[in-house]
């Protein structure tokens, strides 16, 4: 998927497809190929799907947070010149289009949220005590998904890079810092936009009350739960995943 990716200005993005436009916003331990089924069915079946990659680590530390990755989605779709957009986020990128749909509602046609923080969620460690040790970093990657066999050894080993470089986890535990202050909570009423939550039954990192919560605060929102699936559900079940999505799109005539 890398190899597609367009730079432009700033932005380092894939792109492809024509219709109603869905953007994909990665977390913060993921990348842009865990939504590659997600990508490539939607691009071939009426959609306009764009990833952007977000400057999780390029922002200056004082701007590495949930408000400034939303300005950055928002700078992004001026300069795609999309006025309206369906939004898809995994964990920190659920976070992302939720703060970005309180402050421009009027842009979003839509949500989809697949394990979103903005509620509550469980970081890999606030200190990362144990970072040295691949074994440990291993094993909480694994723990991310029902099945540990979906940590590939690819996955594992850019994770461990990332946790030991210091200048990535000082911008990690400053974008934890900000999920947790920026609590979504009080504001999902006001989200009157069609909401599609897809949560795994057996997500660890946020559990499933926090879909039951998602479902209940906003106001035109409907869950769907993948069972024997972790906090990743696009990458572990994909063509579940796919299924719901694109029925739901169909329900909801967008």
């Amino acid at each position: 998927m890398s190899s597609n990716l367009k730079k432009e200005g700033k932005f380092s993005y894939v792109e492809a497809g024509e219709g109603q436009p869905i953007i994909v916003l990665h977390g913060l331990m993921g990348t842009l190929s865990n939504f590659e089924s997600v990508f490539d069915h939607f691009s071939k079946n009426g959609y306009k799907v764009l990833m952007p990659e977000l400057p999780i680590y390029t922002l200056p530390l004082l701007k590495t947070n949930v408000k400034n990755l939303a300005k950055f989605l928002k700078e992004f779709m001026e300069f795609k010149k999309i006025e309206k957009a369906i939004l898809l986020g995994n964990s920190l990128g659920g976070h992302i289009a939720l703060y970005f749909t309180k402050q421009n509602l009027k842009n979003v046609a839509g949500l989809v949220l697949a394990g979103s923080s903005g509620l509550y969620e469980k970081s890999m460690g606030d200190t990362f005590p144990k970072r040295s040790n691949y074994e440990y970093i291993e094993n909480k990657t694994q723990d991310v998904f029902y099945d540990p066999s979906v940590a590939s050894k690819e996955m594992v080993d850019e994770v461990f890079s990332t946790v030991n470089n210091r200048h990535k986890t000082i911008r990690t535990l400053a974008i934890a810092k900000s999920a947790i202050r920026h609590n979504m909570a009080k504001d999902l009423a006001d989200m009157n936009t069609p909401a599609c939550i897809i949560w795994g039954k057996n997500d660890s990192v946020t559990p499933p009350e926090v879909a039951v919560d998602f479902e209940k605060l906003l106001p035109d929102a409907k869950l769907y739960w993948i069972d024997k699936c972790g906090h990743v559900p696009m990458m572990e079940h994909p063509e579940e995943f796919n299924k719901i999505l694109e029925n739901w799109l169909k329900e909801r005539n967008i």
